[in-house]
């Protein structure tokens, strides 16, 4: 996925929804503060635009979304991407996220403007899912020099998870970090 498609799926997103402030929550989000020149494919491959709302306590935004620019919809066949709409709550995210938000805003998403995960942020969330693509787009991520390992392990310690995925997440950042 490249950047303007990103805006182009939150300028709908918000007209669907009738609300300017959409978030972005999935691997797309890593657009809003790195170029997609620098990224690697395994964080651009993704055709999907998990979008949320911050004032949606029934998803019916995020139900609306989904229906109107969702996956198998003439959008996504016009255009070859989509948005999936979700809660705020489906990632789980370290204390803190919201404070780190980065704001997409241009010409190409008004009349709204879109929220996206700051980098490290994203990338534990998408550890904490712990399915085979999320690996793979947070080792790429690493690999690429994008990611800092010892703030990913920062981060890891301030989230809210069982005491057996908080080892998991210990154990994976671990070959990452310099030996002590």
């Amino acid at each position: 996925m490249k950047r303007e498609q990103l805006e182009h799926v939150l300028r709908s997103a918000c007209q669907i929804a009738g609300d300017p402030d959409v978030l972005v929550i999935g691997s797309q989000s890593v657009l809003g503060a790195i170029p997609e020149s620098r990224l690697p494919l395994e964080a651009t491959a993704s055709m999907e635009v998990d979008v949320a709302f911050f004032n949606d306590p029934d998803d019916r935004k995020a139900d609306q979304v989904d229906g109107a620019i969702g996956e198998l919809s003439p959008f996504h066949e016009t255009n070859g991407y989509y948005a999936q709409g979700v809660s705020v709550s489906t990632a789980v995210l370290p204390d803190g996220w919201r404070d780190r938000l980065i704001l997409v805003e241009s010409q190409s998403t008004q009349p709204g403007r879109g929220y996206t995960l700051e980098p490290h942020d994203c990338v534990v969330s998408k550890l904490i899912a712990g399915r085979e693509k999320d690996h793979a787009f947070a080792n790429a991520l690493i690999r690429a020099g994008l990611i800092e390992p010892s703030l990913v392990a920062e981060r890891i310690e301030m989230v809210n998870v069982h005491p057996l995925v908080l080892k998991r997440l210990r154990d994976w950042i671990t070959i990452y970090l310099p030996a002590t």
